[in-house]
Order: C-alpha cells, then structure tokens, then sequence
C-alpha cells in the first residue's frame, strides 16, 4: 500500500521552466498538478532579482553602489538581512567575499574581453575589496560602503537565499514535496515521492565530461546541494588556464588541485557558502561536518579523484 502511495504521489506533479537571475530555473512540485505555487514562485524569483542584482543599472543593491563613499542607503528587510549576512561571511576570510566585484571585472572571466590584468591594476582594485569598509546600521537597515567605487555583489549566496525562501512559500501553499532548481543550485523539499525510505539521488558531475555525465552519485535526505567548480569558465593565455574563482586573497584565481565540490546543507543558502568556504580549503575541513545541519561533501579533483566527506565511502 505504501509503496503504491508513492507511486501514485509521484505520478502527481508539476514541472515548471523559466530564465531569470541569469540562469535556467525549473520548479518540480510532487503530489499535486495545480501549477498556481510554481508561477507564484517564479513571481518571487523575479521580484528578488529585480532587488539583489548587480547587472542592471537600478535595484537596491544598485542603489547602495552608486552610494558608494557618498551616503547611507535604506533597504528592505529581506536584502539588509542578506546583506549582513554576506558581509560578516566576508569577515571571515574563508574565501568568500562579496565586495570582490571590482577584481572579478578585471579579469571578466567568461565574458567577451577576459584577458590576464596588470598587477598594479588588481593591487589598485583590491585595496576597494576590504569587508569592513562597510557600515551596517541594523536601526535604519542602511548600508554604507565607505570608499567610492566600492561595489557589493552577493552573486554568490543570492540564488541559495532565494531558493530559501521559494520553499518558504511553497510550505505555504501546502506542497511539501519537490525540487527547486535554479541553474545547478539544488534544493530538495521534503522526501522524495519515488523511493520508499525517501531519499534522494544526487550526480556528480565529472569535470572532464559534458554536463550532465556523472563521476558519482549519493543518496541524501532533505537538503540543498552546491557545487563550487573550476571547469565551465576559464580562460587560456599561453598555455596557461586560469578559471573564474578568484582568490579575495589574492586578487588572483586561487590555486587548488581540486576541479570541484559539492557541498549538502539543509538551507541552500548555506550550501552557497559551505561550498565556498570547502573549496577555498580545498580539502575537507576537519569537524566540518560534526554540525548537524552540514549532511556532508564530496570533492572531485583535476585526477579524477574522488573524496566523501560524511558519506562513508
């Protein structure tokens, strides 16, 4: 009886495709055919694109930009609770920084003009790039960036928030079993209809194959997965490869062995910055996984190797 249920709720579902925050999203819910929480969700995603990016000239991130040097600017609830959060991950100096912006243009890596920049020209660029020259003013939820030509990016954590909080609504709308996928950025809602115990399968990808062949593959609880890779983005100069990663550090592409992690959270937007914080270290932290809302990591390194953190492989 069970396992037909599962059957039975699995046939029940609705798929949903749209393109914002720069990526392909598809929205998967299980146990209903009703698509009203799916485009309800695509109305929020695009809502928080319209306030979190950086790549059009006016949202409030924009605002606090343009701001730079100059004055504080007031934000909604929602992007000041995120831009905190970017901004004391920053602080730690794990890897993760979401002031990076002017160093990552230089290099445009990805884009039509990448090119190797001067040292001089990242030595000037970073000194823009220092997390606490930010003000934070939790009474007025203003931001201040302190220098001008400063510029705030939370590209790295924003689509993990928004997946968040696309789960939030579709616990209100009563769906309780799903997938939210925004470009790569897994979140798995609930069990998963199609196996008795409720687990998922996650793939891998191999950083040698096209998208999509798997090195390995885990089965997993309700979670979010991220991947952090060095091998879709990168550009060749004389011989030598230099991915998008840049190193806050350094100002450079930070020099790992490893082509990828993935890392497995309960809230996507700490996946974002787990995967980050593992693939900066380049290797499993020790104790990493002791906190109970981490379910675990996998590495794939430029060999090929594999190396399971909390998986028992």
């Amino acid at each position: 009886m069970e396992e037909k249920f599962i059957k039975d709720l699995a046939l029940e579902q609705t798929i949903g495709h749209h393109h914002a925050l720069g990526t392909s999203i598809t929205l998967q819910t299980f146990g209903t055919t009703d698509d009203y929480a799916i485009q309800k969700s695509f109305e929020l995603i695009d809502h928080y694109e319209d306030v979190l990016t950086v790549n059009r000239d006016q949202s409030e991130i924009m605002d606090i930009n343009h701001a730079a040097g100059d004055h504080a600017v007031q934000i909604s609830k929602g992007a000041y609770d995120l831009v905190k959060l970017a901004i004391e991950k920053s602080r730690e100096r794990f890897g993760f920084n979401a002031l990076i912006g002017p160093v990552v243009k230089l290099w445009h890596i990805g884009f039509k003009g990448a090119h190797v920049p001067a040292k001089s020209e990242i030595e000037q660029k970073m000194l823009l790039t220092d997390p606490y020259n930010v003000k934070l003013d939790d009474v007025n939820q203003s931001v201040f960036l302190l220098q001008k030509g400063m510029e705030l990016d939370l590209g790295g954590i924003a689509k993990g928030w928004i997946a968040d909080r696309v789960k939030d609504l579709w616990h209100a709308y009563g769906i309780n079993s799903g997938i939210i996928n925004l470009g790569g950025n897994i979140l798995l809602v609930g069990d998963s209809p199609k196996r008795v115990g409720g687990q998922w399968a996650i793939g891998i990808q191999d950083p040698k194959e096209p998208r999509g062949d798997n090195i390995t593959s885990v089965m997993v609880p309700e979670c979010s997965a991220v991947t952090s890779g060095t091998y879709e983005r990168y550009l060749v100069v004389d011989g030598k490869k230099y991915h998008h990663l840049i190193d806050p550090r350094t100002g450079y592409p930070v020099q790992t062995d490893l082509a990828g992690v993935t890392t497995f959270t309960k809230t996507s937007v700490e996946a974002e910055i787990e995967c980050k914080r593992l693939f900066f270290a380049g290797k499993p932290i020790k104790g990493w996984s002791d906190d109970p809302d981490r379910i675990g990591a996998i590495f794939v390194y430029n060999d090929e190797r594999v190396v399971y953190d909390n998986f028992g492989k």
